[in-house]
């Protein structure tokens, strides 16, 4: 194994090597940080709780023998008063039965009898890092989902928002019980609509608002990595896959997978999709075992599905077993007055966000959110009215501060310094970013460009602000 097939962990993952044989420790240090790891050594265990509490890690190498005490007593203090998830792979030169027992008792999730092979630690370590961050992903999912459910709701008095709520409350009351069949949603509307605001409604008010919800963006998910990511792979079923990792849709267990932009995704992927519907099992890549699985599917798409199945980019049969309840979107200018409901809602949570008093709409910014057509709906609406309280800086909103098109152009076509004073550096890059993307007409590489980031580190910071280019 060369370091050119190295497992390519999350960049400087820190490791604390609590271990006090010094040679063996520079040894594994210098082994992982060959493979991009930041290491530290601690050769007592006070000095790793200092370090711990000071600094942190992501990974704790522990050893179960050190001068000053047990290893398994740490774990057990580490659980109790440190960090309860903290990743811990536990090494010992005793090899005896009951040291592993009891490590796995306080939730380690791993254990290597010394000597260790450098080789297979660095294995170790990515499987467990990999395995780290997937529950963490979950933990975070289940953690959105339960808090601030009341705010998660259809906003509206118009027919068309009656109607979509009632739809939901519908579907959701068919999707039974986690463990039991769900029969797969089709989300249909324009770029905005809300439609992953729609299918975490559904989850919700199901019988599954306990188990995760994992989205599942189609578009963003990289081409050569997308099939791995969603069914997940074995060790050595591709170059770099040194360890087994669980996919997305098995993550979900038997709670939901919202598969955003469904249409992005490739043709013999759609394929092995369809065969996860019709049979409930599958396979992670480089596998023959079969996996259950009871997730709900809930699919989305902003494009025409019906001419994506005519010009061959969407399988019909898939299409056909994603479309057993079709839930479709109306857009904001059908919605008549629930703009201006939605736009003092987000008024009065971006204000709170950023700390800004006495938002409001004066009479002749409602008859300009009226009458414009809504293009990029409800996603527009809120980033129209994020921008403009964050340029005025607070009071009512007039019909100039909004900016929008039809208006006034406003007297200088760059963020001035006054515009950013007071705000904190998120919201500022927040608005720098925004204000690239309207000048470049949501063009993402050339707003890069601008701001002088790669294509790849602009869409990371668009996904960190909640920004999608409408």
């Amino acid at each position: 194994m060369t370091d050119a097939d190295q497992p390519a962990p999350t960049p400087l993952a820190r490791v604390l090597i609590v271990e006090d044989e010094a040679l063996f420790a520079r040894s594994v240090a210098r082994r992982l940080e060959k493979a991009g790891y930041a290491c530290r050594i601690a050769g007592r265990l006070a000095d790793a709780e200092a370090a711990l509490r000071e600094e942190g890690a992501d990974l704790l190498l522990l050893d179960m023998r050190l001068p000053d005490g047990s290893g398994l007593d740490f774990l057990q203090r580490l659980r109790e008063r440190i960090d309860p998830q903290l990743a811990v792979i536990a090494m010992s030169a005793y090899g005896e039965v009951e040291d592993a027992v009891a490590a796995m008792k306080y939730a380690a999730s791993d254990y290597l009898k010394k000597p260790v092979d450098l080789e297979e630690l660095l294995v170790n370590v990515e499987k467990v890092l990999a395995n780290q961050r997937v529950s963490r992903q979950l933990e975070y999912s289940r953690a959105r989902e339960s808090t601030g459910t009341e705010q998660i709701d259809i906003l509206g008095e118009s027919a068309a928002a009656q109607t979509l709520r009632a739809q939901i409350d519908r579907i959701a009351s068919l999707a039974g019980a986690a463990g039991g069949d769900a029969p797969t949603v089709l989300i249909m509307g324009e770029t905005g609509t809300g439609k992953d605001l729609a299918a975490r409604c559904l989850h919700q008010r199901s019988r599954r608002a306990e188990r995760p919800f994992v989205h599942v963006d189609c578009a963003a998910l990289p081409k050569d990595l997308i099939e791995a990511e969603l069914f997940g792979h074995v060790k050595g079923a591709f170059t770099n896959a040194h360890g087994e990792r669980t996919g997305l849709i098995e993550a979900a267990e038997d709670g939901v997978v919202f598969l955003d932009e469904i249409g992005e995704l490739p043709l013999e992927l759609q394929t092995k999709l369809l065969a996860v519907l019709e049979r409930r099992t599958l396979r992670r890549v480089g596998s023959s075992q079969e996996r259950r699985t009871q997730a709900w599917f809930v699919a989305a798409t902003n494009r025409d599905v019906e001419r994506m199945v005519a010009e061959g980019t969407l399988r019909s049969d898939l299409y056909y077993r994603l479309n057993v309840l079709p839930l479709s979107l109306p857009p904001l200018r059908q919605r008549g007055e629930d703009m201006l409901l939605i736009a003092e809602q987000a008024g009065r949570q971006i204000a709170r966000r950023y700390g800004i008093a006495d938002f409001s709409l004066t009479p002749d910014a409602r008859a300009r959110l009226r009458s414009y057509h809504w293009p990029g709906n409800i996603r527009e609406l809120r980033h129209l009215v994020e921008r403009a309280i964050l340029l005025s800086g607070g009071g009512p909103l007039g019909a100039d501060d909004l900016l929008l098109p039809g208006g006034p152009p406003p007297a200088d076509s760059t963020v001035s310094l006054d515009a950013l004073s007071g705000l904190t550096l998120d919201a500022a890059e927040k608005l720098l970013i925004e204000h690239a993307l309207r000048q470049t007409g949501n063009n993402v590489s050339e707003a890069a460009r601008r701001l002088g980031v790669t294509r790849m580190a602009m869409r990371y910071r668009m996904k960190q602000h909640g920004i999608e280019a409408t």
